[in-house]
């Protein structure tokens, strides 16, 4: 027997429907969206360079606990860098997370007409009271107490 169709019935031609293609791009602009909003914003961010930065002063302050000498962190314009007491004289730290640092582009420290700012940790932990302000679009702080606390303020 031969196969015959329905009266009035077409025949199927290849290709997609006007439905599946409107799936097909309603799944591809969600995915977008979705890929979009989980970029970074690329705007500098004071609040994000105080955060790093208090990170590394709350290591620095382990670790001048910890080896028992003296860490400092020297901020100037261009960035950070740590130095610790080794011998009766200061070197620089040149590995792992309290290596030299550059400021993000757009964010700048406001050193108050210093060239230089020094942020010294001693053996037990204390520093003087400090306060390093980073100029954004969106100002941040970092401010560490008497008793060497950190803290991020935005």
């Amino acid at each position: 027997m031969t196969p015959t169709s329905a009266p009035g019935a077409r025949a199927r031609r290849p290709g997609f429907t006007l439905v599946e293609l409107m799936v097909t791009i309603t799944v591809i602009g969600l995915a977008a969206s979705v890929v979009a909003l989980s970029l970074p914003d690329p705007r500098p961010d004071a609040l994000t360079a105080a955060e790093r930065l208090a990170a590394r002063l709350i290591h620095a302050r382990e670790d001048a606990m910890l080896t028992n000498r003296p860490v400092a962190a020297r901020l100037d314009a261009q960035g950070y860098a740590f130095v610790q007491m080794s011998g009766g004289e200061w070197s620089a730290v040149s590995e792992g997370p309290l290596r030299r640092q550059a400021w993000p582009e757009g964010v700048s420290p406001n050193l108050a007409g210093d060239a230089e700012r020094l942020i010294l940790f001693d053996p037990s932990g204390l520093s003087a009271p400090a306060t390093i302000e980073l100029r954004a679009e969106q100002p941040a702080s970092v401010r560490i107490d008497d008793q060497g606390r950190v803290r991020v303020h935005g």
